[in-house]
């Protein structure tokens, strides 16, 4: 006759271990604590859907402010401009990023963001790398025919470079927003964090929303 005494030894193991699984997923939690949102959701330029009024409105507010640090900022152009005008389009602060967008009529071509070094030479030198950066050709013709088009003309040394991203402190800043030739400047809080905010600049052609290109014309050869 078994002994109702006797200790249930596989429950009790059963209960240790998972005792012990609550405590290593809390101490987990404790040593990994998720991320604030903060910075991660910053982001510079116009959404999907935005009035191009309402982003110009708010890149100027973003403006306001008496401190001295320095902030990260999202410059667009009127008009896209050849390498060789970046530096003289920067305001004199360090440019960070180079964004280029080779312009197709009726032809969606991607955005290439170009993180460069500080000095002018890199910024001028910097139509080259995004060459490389652009999305790798697929099988699909069409798409292959784009990145192509966009590299040669990026090499060639285009009028493609569509905004900068920069740092420099905001009276800095507010004096680049007057220049002629510069459409917007949107400033970041001043904690915001390298590398951990999105960029999206206000294209040239961007009048009055924020739409998706058509993608129903011809790809030229060259």
């Amino acid at each position: 006759m078994p002994d109702r005494r006797a200790v249930p030894w596989g429950r009790l193991v059963v209960a240790a271990v998972a005792v012990g699984l609550v405590v290593f997923v809390v101490l987990l939690g404790v040593l990994n604590p998720p991320r604030t949102a903060g910075v991660f959701t910053d982001r510079l330029g116009p959404e999907q859907g935005d009035e191009v009024a309402d982003y110009l409105a708010r890149a100027k507010d973003s403006l306001k402010g008496t401190d001295g640090a320095d902030h990260w900022a999202l410059v667009s152009f009127t008009e896209p401009l050849v390498p060789e005008q970046l530096p003289p389009n920067s305001g004199g602060m360090r440019i960070a990023q180079v964004l280029y967008h080779v312009a197709v009529p009726r032809v969606q071509t991607p955005l290439v963001a170009v993180p460069v070094p500080a000095g002018d030479a890199a910024a001028i030198s910097s139509a080259e790398s995004a060459a490389w950066l652009l999305p790798r050709p697929t099988a699909d013709e069409r798409s292959a025919r784009i990145v192509a088009l966009s590299a040669a003309r990026l090499r060639s040394g285009c009028a493609c470079a569509v905004g900068l991203v920069v740092r420099g402190p905001l009276d800095g800043l507010r004096n680049l927003a007057s220049r002629n030739g510069i459409r917007a400047v949107q400033a970041l809080p001043a904690d915001a964090v390298a590398g951990r905010f999105a960029v999206t600049p206000l294209l040239p052609n961007q009048m009055n929303k924020i739409l998706p290109e058509p993608d129903d014309g011809a790809v030229p050869d060259e």
